[in-house]
Order: structure tokens, then sequence, then C-alpha cells
């Protein structure tokens, strides 16, 4: 899951260097095991409920942070900050754990990488951010691998719809990225996080509660369920700010480039679900457009 903030950069020195390659290895394989989670679990539980469980998860762990900083926030922010976390939790999970019921978690995994395209759009249509050269190739590259991605098969299966919705999550990420410089910059990031995360589940728990499934959930899924809540959310927020804030955003955010390898591969290793050629072109496209795109930047 890609995002990003406005914090202030605070140079890593030379001795702890080595702790930025390993501290993004590890956000990587923690928000590419996301998609293998909600793999296992969103059969059982269903798109909403899971959506709300993780947001609950997620809130709980960075409630301390929030607590901490709730001076920050104002009066206004009350109904602000829920609001957006629609937009940047609420919506895209719901549709993440919509396509993980659909298709192989590396299709999702593969999706997500285009919220950075989609930030550099959203900036270039609403708030009139030049776009340049090189992004509008790097758009067109990953438009296109969204297309391969939505044509292709799994075991016979199409996997068009699930393309589709992790494509429209992404769109999600990109709208929020913007709001979130335009709007909120001058909050602490890991309060925003945990502010979006509780008040998007506060809104959206009457429709997890109405869909709740009849069938009793099995263990394996409510582990999943609790994995990707606590750690893919809420610990992953966590380590995810606290590196921007020592190495800064634009080196934080190469991270976009582990999470889809991560993806694919844990469900390969755990699910048994084999890359296709049309996901590793795909990635190869989307990825290849969000390196064109962080050059331009």
């Amino acid at each position: 899951m890609t995002t990003s903030a406005g914090s202030p950069t605070l140079a890593a020195s030379p001795a702890r260097d080595w702790l930025t390659p390993v501290e993004l290895t590890a956000v990587g394989a923690i928000w590419g095991g996301s998609f293998l989670f909600q793999r296992v679990s969103a059969p059982e539980f269903g798109a909403v409920p899971l959506m709300v469980t993780r947001l609950a998860l997620g809130a709980l762990v960075l409630l301390p942070m929030l607590w901490k900083v709730r001076g920050a926030f104002s009066r206004k922010h009350w109904w602000q900050v829920p609001l957006l976390g629609v937009i940047n939790s609420a919506v895209p999970f719901a549709l993440f754990a919509w396509a993980a019921q659909r298709a192989p978690a590396g299709v999702s995994a593969i999706t997500n990488s285009m919220a950075v395209l989609f930030t550099a759009l959203v900036a270039f249509a609403a708030f009139g951010e030049k776009i340049g050269a090189r992004r509008a190739i790097a758009l067109f590259a990953g438009f296109a691998g969204v297309v391969v991605l939505a044509s292709a098969r799994t075991a016979g299966a199409s996997v068009t719809v699930a393309a589709l919705a992790g494509t429209l999550a992404a769109l999600c990420y990109g709208i929020s990225t913007n709001l979130i410089r335009h709007h909120f910059g001058g909050l602490p990031p890991l309060g925003l996080a945990a502010g979006t995360q509780l008040g998007a589940a506060l809104l959206a728990a009457p429709f997890a509660i109405a869909q709740w499934p009849e069938a009793a959930i099995s263990g394996r899924a409510w582990v999943s369920a609790l994995l990707l809540g606590a750690v893919c959310t809420g610990l992953a927020y966590a380590f995810y700010f606290r590196l921007i804030a020592r190495v800064g955003a634009p080196r934080a955010v190469t991270v976009t480039y582990l999470v889809p390898l991560f993806g694919v591969g844990w469900s390969w290793m755990f699910l048994g679900e084999t890359p296709t050629l049309s996901m590793a072109v795909a990635a190869t496209l989307i990825l290849g457009s969000v390196a064109i795109s962080q050059r331009a930047k």
C-alpha cells in the first residue's frame, strides 16, 4: 500500500545508513504480505467486514501516537479526518479485499503500484501541477500494464474485475495523497494515519455489522486478519513514517518497487499461486513506469 507525507527529512549518519535498505525491505515484505493475508481471510469475512476489522486493528496499534499529538487536531479535523480515511483506507481496503476473493494475490499487489502514477495524474488534473513528457510516458506505460493484466487469465479464469478493482484502489491512494499534501500537511503524519484509520473504522462499522458472515470464521482466517490489521497496517505505517522522517519521502517511496515482488512471492510460496507471463509483463510495465515517473520528479 503506497502513501506519502510531508515530514521533515533527517539525514542518516553513514554508520547507520545500512538500516535504510533493511527497513525498506522489511516494509516491502510486510505490505506485500498484506495481499497474502487478504487472499486467505477475505473469502470467509467478506470485503467490508474484513476492511473494518483491518482498520480497527490498525487504529488500535496507532492509537498511542494519535493520543500523543491530539493537540494538533482542531475541531474541524473531527469530521475531515474520518472522511479522508474513507478515501485513503476504507474504500481501497474494501476493493482489495473484494479482489482477493476473485484473483491471485499478485494481481492486487501489482495494481497497487499504480498509486504513484495516479498521484501525479490527480496532481495534474485537480491541482494544476505540470506533468511533463517523462511522466506522460510513464502514465501511458503504466496503464498499458493494467490493460495487459486485466486481459489475462489465471488457471482459466478471468482476472479483469479484480485488476480493475485494484486499479481503482490505487486511484483512491492517488487522490488521498494529494488531499494530504494540500489540506493536511501541517498535521503529524502518524497521528493523521491513526486518525484516518479510526475515523474510517467508525464510519464503516454499521456496514460491516450488517454484512457480518453468518458462518463461523476459521482460526486461520482470524489469524490472517489479525496480521493484516495489526502488522501490515498499524505497524507498517509506523515503520514507514519513521523511515520517511529519517531518509525523506522520495527515498522511502522506493518501497513501491518491493511490494509487488513480495506480494507475488509470498502468494507463490504459501498459496501455490504461480506467477503468469501476463503478470510478469504487467509488473514490468507498471514498475518501469513508476521508475520513469520518479526519475522525472
